[in-house]
């Protein structure tokens, strides 16, 4: 064996050991954080008692970040969905792509308390064992990461009677539920839904990839909703909109801390470039479809949901039209980790079709700084993956839920 292999093999297992030294200062760092975000002094999820609130030990999360942010890929300027957060440790740079909503850095221990959900009667979702959100179905309001203002119609009302609230535009999403008395399920409204209600629940959803709802946005939201309440008429309860406003800054800080996409290039090194009918025909024969978003996405077709996406190495979009007439030197595999159910094993799919494309088309899979992707680099990125998706579960927001499409859309 020569010295040359010798000195491979060495870094090679420096460069591991590094990222495992990395990922555990990291998580007992963002441990503490979410320890005193969300410690028992009254400063959780609205709808959490007293009782179940988390303590001190059990919050224990890993913060989504790696060292100098985009280096597992090109992703066009354009398309990048925020800003990047980086981090410099020791000159290593990982090859992860990182785009994260960037929030003020507020010391946790400044977070005021949230105001008590207003939704009592829903049954609002406590804190689980471990300090953290507990999933809910998308089918019934979610107290944990939404706003909501309950309505008590005199009498019986149609959800044709809430058509000015289905129709508002409040730069959240909003959501309308009904039930027919107490203690039965919750249903979501529609214009076109049937049937009469007896209670009313209209639901602002905090924070997403545009950032927290703002006190001034909760606002309109609290006086659209007295607008329907005056025309059933409803008795309203409504909470507090700066305490509200609070909440869902601490909520947008918890998201922008497992807000991670990760993406992998493959790259003509040569000054080569790719025609963009062999690309789209080598695409599609892998299972993509060009979508209106300017890209291809490969969906699963049991539940149509995309699980990772492929996208231009240059700032141009993919169009029918554009892949006709020009080339391009490369290609960027995408994978949006929160919004996909097992990331790993998605991300290992991912990274197969991506090998396969680098073969077909003799290029090779690289970093942003155009340099060839090993395999200790890319079992890197599986593992920050696989510590996103754990903490991600740690707060109850399972990746792929419809918690998580809510909470990383937008």
């Amino acid at each position: 064996m020569t010295s040359l292999q010798l000195g491979l093999f060495a870094a090679g297992a420096a460069l591991v050991g590094g990222v495992v030294i990395y990922n555990w200062l990291t998580e007992r760092r963002v441990r503490r954080r979410i320890n005193q975000a969300f410690r028992d002094d009254g400063s959780a999820v609205a709808g959490a008692s007293p009782e179940a609130t988390p303590s001190a030990a059990s919050a224990g999360r890993v913060e989504p970040t790696l060292p100098t942010g985009r280096a597992a890929s090109a992703i066009p300027e354009n398309k990048s969905p925020r800003p990047e957060i980086t981090q410099d440790v020791d000159g290593y740079e990982p090859p992860l792509a990182i785009h994260a909503r960037i929030a003020s850095d507020v010391d946790a221990g400044e977070i005021p308390p949230p105001s008590p959900s207003p939704l009592a009667s829903v049954g609002a979702s406590p804190f689980g064992a471990r300090g953290a959100i507990r999933e809910r179905d998308a089918g019934e309001p979610d107290p944990d990461i939404e706003c909501i203002v309950t309505l008590q119609p005199a009498r019986p009302t149609s959800a044709g009677a809430l058509a000015a609230g289905l129709h508002a535009r409040l730069g959240r999403p909003l959501r309308w539920f009904g039930r027919r008395g107490p203690g039965l399920p919750w249903q979501l409204l529609k214009s076109d839904t049937v049937g009469e209600f007896s209670e009313i629940a209209a639901c602002l959803l905090l924070a997403n990839r545009a950032g927290a709802a703002s006190a001034p946005m909760l606002d309109a939201f609290f006086s659209a909703v007295a607008d329907v309440a005056a025309t059933l008429p409803a008795a309203l309860v409504a909470p507090d909109a700066v305490a509200e406003a609070s909440r869902a800054e601490a909520l947008d800080r918890i998201c922008a801390d497992l807000d991670v996409q990760v993406g992998v290039t493959v790259l003509k090194l040569d000054a080569a470039l790719i025609p963009g009918t062999r690309l789209r025909g080598i695409a599609e024969a892998a299972g993509f479809r060009l979508s209106d978003g300017g890209r291809f996405d490969w969906v699963q077709e049991e539940t149509g949901a995309t699980l990772y996406s492929l996208q231009n190495y240059r700032p141009e979009p993919f169009t029918a039209e554009t892949m006709r007439q020009t080339s391009t030197p490369g290609a960027v595999f995408l994978l949006d980790v929160p919004r996909v159910t097992e990331p790993v094993r998605v991300y290992d799919q991912m990274k197969l079709a991506a090998r396969r494309m680098a073969l077909s088309l003799d290029a090779t899979l690289v970093d942003d700084n155009r340099r060839a992707l090993d395999e200790p680099a890319l079992n890197a990125i599986r593992e920050q993956i696989r510590s996103t998706a754990m903490a991600l579960r740690d707060v109850h927001i399972e990746p792929g839920s419809p918690r998580a499409l809510a909470l990383f859309g937008g």
